[in-house]
């Protein structure tokens, strides 16, 4: 399956379960990315049909109805009582991995597209689902510079990058043999031996700036044996830490509840005549949030800092069809 058809197939079948409404297949084509590529209805027709026949093979079971009766076409969901999975026991070791794969969710690489597609749903008017969790709830974000670390670290090569140092605007080359990335309290960092220094070190991904740049020949690194990587990062003292900003928000009723529950309410504000809280939530690195944040639509408006407005902005345009982009500009304003 090519990468481009797994992509919207995941986009559809997160936009099939985010709603309680069956969307009709002309709604389906306006709102998941993919659709809009094919060249006529026809082949629309042809590349749906499809999906559904690969849906259906998966197992994945789609239901047709009409939300009325004046509906004049059927439309599709997936009922999550017949999508989601019983009772699962795991082993300690089993329940580990699968802890490490749901915090690995919020990777730009992963996470884009469905945020993407809950995004334009509910710029559509979708009526989402919110009595239920999140498909896909985020827990660690993988900085840029994850994914080149990764791969290195398997090929057992030397990698260089430029490091920015906590509380300093100067940029260091530094030169590394990675022997792992591992998350802890909240970030990832990579761990190696410090070629320039002539030690083992670790370095927060955050912080590293631009691209990762192999180094040497792959093989060539060799991990010590019995080295345990959170411990040689629960020994480093970070003296530096990043200032904390209050970010100020504008949260509609009975809305993102998961930015609510980090939030402190603060008071009352009505936009555009819906009714909502003012609520004040502390981020170390605001435009970080920013893809967080943008995932829940119109439903939340960031007030300040401006760095972060502009950030949510930004990406909530970047996956709205032209014809969209005048009514988001109409809700995503200071």
């Amino acid at each position: 399956m090519s990468t481009a058809r797994a992509e919207r197939l995941v986009n559809l079948v997160l936009a099939l379960l985010s709603t309680r409404q069956y969307l009709t297949a002309d709604r389906i084509r306006g709102i998941v990315p993919g659709y809009a590529d094919a060249a006529s209805d026809e082949a629309f027709s042809r590349m749906f049909e499809r999906d559904k026949t690969e849906l259906r093979e998966l197992g994945i079971p789609l239901e047709t109805g009409r939300n009325s009766a004046f509906d004049p076409a059927e439309g599709y969901r997936i009922a999550r009582r017949d999508y989601e999975l019983g009772e699962i026991e795991l082993a300690p070791d089993e329940a580990a991995a699968v802890g490490l794969a749901v915090r690995l969710w919020d990777s730009p690489e992963m996470t884009g597209q469905a945020q993407g597609a809950l995004v334009k749903l509910r710029a559509a008017g979708v009526d989402l689902d919110h009595t239920e969790p999140p498909v896909v709830e985020s827990r660690v974000r993988a900085e840029p510079a994850f994914t080149p670390l990764v791969a290195a670290v398997q090929a057992r090569q030397a990698v260089q990058f430029s490091y920015r140092r906590s509380g300093s605007a100067e940029r260091l080359t530094r030169t590394l043999e990675p022997w792992g990335v591992v998350s802890w309290r909240a970030r990832w960092y990579v761990v190696g031996h410090d070629r320039d220094r002539g030690a083992p070190r670790c370095f927060r991904l955050s912080r590293i700036v631009g691209d990762v740049r192999t180094a040497g020949r792959p093989g060539e690194v060799q991990r010590p044996d019995n080295v345990n990587l959170l411990e040689l990062i629960a020994g480093t003292t970070d003296p530096d830490p990043a200032p904390v900003t209050t970010a100020k928000l504008w949260i509609a009723d009975q809305r993102a509840a998961g930015v609510r529950r980090r939030a402190r309410l603060t008071g009352r504000l009505t936009v555009d005549g819906i009714e909502g809280d003012l609520a004040e939530i502390d981020l170390s690195f605001p435009e970080s949030a920013a893809d967080w944040i943008a995932g829940h639509g119109p439903d939340v408006l960031v007030l300040e800092p401006d760095v972060l407005a502009k950030a949510v902005r930004g990406r909530l345009e970047s996956v709205l069809h032209p014809e969209l982009h005048h009514d988001l500009h109409h809700e995503v304003r200071r």
